[in-house]
C-alpha cells in the first residue's frame, strides 16, 4: 500500500514525450539509452544526472507516473514485449503478482547480485526470490517501516500517559493495546481510539512468521495461526468499539485526520510525509513511538530489469549503483524514504534523524528497529486474491453486516477456492 496513496497527492513530475523508451540501441549520438521508471518520490533526479555525467557511453532518462498507472503500464508492456523501461520499479503490493510472471524479467542472479545479497534486510532480499531460490528479480529501495503515531493531546485528555516511551511501554502487545484502547474509550471522547480496522488487521499479520502462503504455495488460512491470530486480535478491537470504521486514505478518512477525530495511527516512514503534505495544520499534534509487537513494515519497492531491454548489463549496473547502501543513504537524507540496508542503520544519520512535524520524535530509530526484526514472511502467488477476500469480510464485520464467526468461514470457504 505505499505509495499508492503518497503519489496520488504529491504532484507527480511527468516525463515529456521526448523520454523515448530505452530499449532501443541508442541515440544519435551513438550513447546507450537507459530509461527508468518509477513513481511517486524515489529521489533519484541527482543521482541519475551524476550516474550519466560518470558513464560517457550512456544517457539515462527518468520516467515518472501514477502509482497505479506505473504498475498498470508495466503490465501491459510486459504483454506487449515492448515499451518498459531498462530499469523499472516495483512496490510492494505488486511484487507477487510480478514474480509470479519472473520469465518476464533478467534474472539477476546471472549478472551477479548473489554477491550482493547481504547488502540487504534477509526479508526484502527474499521477496523477489523465487521459491527455489534460483531466480532473482529485484534489489530492494526502501522499506516503510512500522510505527504507531498518536494524539499526545487526546491521551491526557483520556487520562492515558502521553509521553512516547510510557505510550510505548503500555503497549507491548496488540492486546496490550486493545487494553488501552477501551481505557481510552471509557474517558467518552467525541473521538475513537483508531482508525480502521484493516490497518490494524495487515499490521498484526505483517509481523506473523506466516502469511496467506507458505513457500510451498500451500495456503496457511487454517493451518497455520498466523492469520487467525491477526483476525481474532482485530475483532477484539472491534467489539470493543474503538475502530473509527474509515476507508483509509479516502476524503472521509482525511477529514477526520484533519479533525483529530482518532487518537491513533499505524504510520510507514512514508505516512509521516504524507501527513505533512495532506494535513499540515497537525503540526505539532501528533508523536510517533514503537508499533504494538515492535516489529512490522508497510510498504518498499524494489528494482527491475524487464528482460525485453536491449542493455540488461548496464541496466543491472545502474540498477545496482541505485540500490547501493551510499545512494540509500543520500534518499534517506533527502526524501526521508528509509533504506533496506542493515549496515545504515547504525549510522548517526538514521538512527539520529527527529521529525519536528511529529513533536521531535527520533523516527529513524524507531522505523529501523521495527523492520530489524521483522520476520520474513513468504507472500505466495495469490496473496493479492486472498487478502481482499480476508479483509472484505473483516470490514463485514466491522460495519456490523456479519458476525465474526460467519465472517471467518465464509473468508475460509472463499480462499479456499481461489486459484
Amino acid at each position: 500500500m505505499i505509495r499508492r496513496f503518497l503519489a496520488a497527492f504529491a504532484g507527480l513530475a511527468l516525463l515529456s514525450g521526448s523520454a523515448a523508451c530505452g530499449t532501443g540501441d541508442g541515440t544519435a549520438d551513438d550513447r546507450i539509452t537507459l530509461t527508468v521508471d518509477d513513481f511517486g518520490s524515489f529521489g533519484y533526479k541527482q543521482l541519475l544526472d551524476e550516474y550519466e555525467a560518470a558513464h560517457p557511453e550512456l544517457r539515462v532518462v527518468e520516467r515518472v507516473t501514477e502509482f497505479k498507472q506505473h504498475h498498470q503500464d508495466l503490465a501491459a508492456r510486459l504483454d506487449a514485449g515492448t515499451g518498459a523501461g531498462d530499469v523499472v520499479a516495483v512496490e510492494e503490493g505488486y511484487v507477487v503478482e510480478f514474480r509470479n510472471r519472473s520469465a518476464d524479467f533478467v534474472n539477476l542472479l546471472d549478472l551477479g547480485a548473489g554477491a550482493l545479497e547481504s547488502t540487504w534486510l534477509p526479508w526484502k532480499w527474499d521477496a523477489t526470490l523465487s521459491a527455489d531460490g534460483t531466480g532473482q528479480m529485484g534489489l530492494g529501495t526502501d522499506v516503510g517501516g512500522l510505527a504507531m503515531c498518536y494524539r499526545p493531546d487526546l491521551f491526557t485528555a483520556a487520562g492515558l500517559p502521553a509521553a512516547r516511551e510510557s505510550v510505548a511501554a503500555m503497549w507491548p502487545s496488540w492486546p496490550d493495546y486493545i487494553a488501552a484502547g477501551r481505557r481510552f474509550q471509557a474517558a467518552d471522547l467525541p473521538v475513537k481510539w483508531t482508525d480502521a480496522a484493516s490497518n490494524i488487521y495487515n499490521q498484526i499479520l505483517a509481523q506473523q512468521p506466516t502469511g496467506y502462503y507458505d513457500r510451498g504455495e500451500n495456503l496457511t488460512i487454517e493451518t497455520q495461526p498466523g492469520v487467525k491470530t491477526a483476525w481474532d486480535l482485530t475483532v477484539s478491537m472491534v467489539r470493543a468499539g474503538e475502530s473509527a470504521k474509515y476507508v483509509a486514505f479516502n476524503p472521509q478518512w482525511l477529514a477526520a485526520l484533519q479533525g483529530g477525530r482518532f487518537a491513533t495511527l499505524t504510520c510507514p516512514a512514508w505516512v509521516l510525509g504524507w501527513i505533512q503534505q495532506n494535513a499540515p495544520a497537525t503540526r505539532g499534534q501528533w508523536d510517533v513511538t514503537a508499533v504494538p509487537g515492535g516489529a512490522g513494515n508497510w510498504g518498499g519497492s524494489w528494482l527491475t530489469v524487464p528482460r525485453q531491454s536491449a542493455h540488461p548489463r548496464e541496466a543491472y549496473a545502474l540498477a545496482a549503483w541505485l540500490t547501493a547502501p551510499e545512494q540509500q543513504l543520500r534518499i534517506f537524507k533527502e526524501t526521508g524514504n528509509l533504506p533496506s540496508v542493515p549496515a545504515l542503520y547504525d549510522d548517526p544519520a538514521v538512527t539520529g534523524f527527529q521529525n519536528a512535524f511529529f513533536s521531535g520524535a527520533p523516527v529513524g530509530r524507531i522505523f529501523t528497529a521495527a523492520v530489524s526484526r521483522k520476520p520474513a514472511q513468504y507472500l505466495g502467488l495469490h496473496n493479492a486474491s486472498v487478502r481482499t477476500i480476508v479483509e472484505d469480510k473483516l470490514s463485514k464485520v466491522e460495519i456490523g453486516r456479519l458476525t465474526p464467526e460467519a465472517a471467518w468461514q465464509e473468508a475460509v470457504t472463499e480462499a479456499t477456492a481461489v486459484r
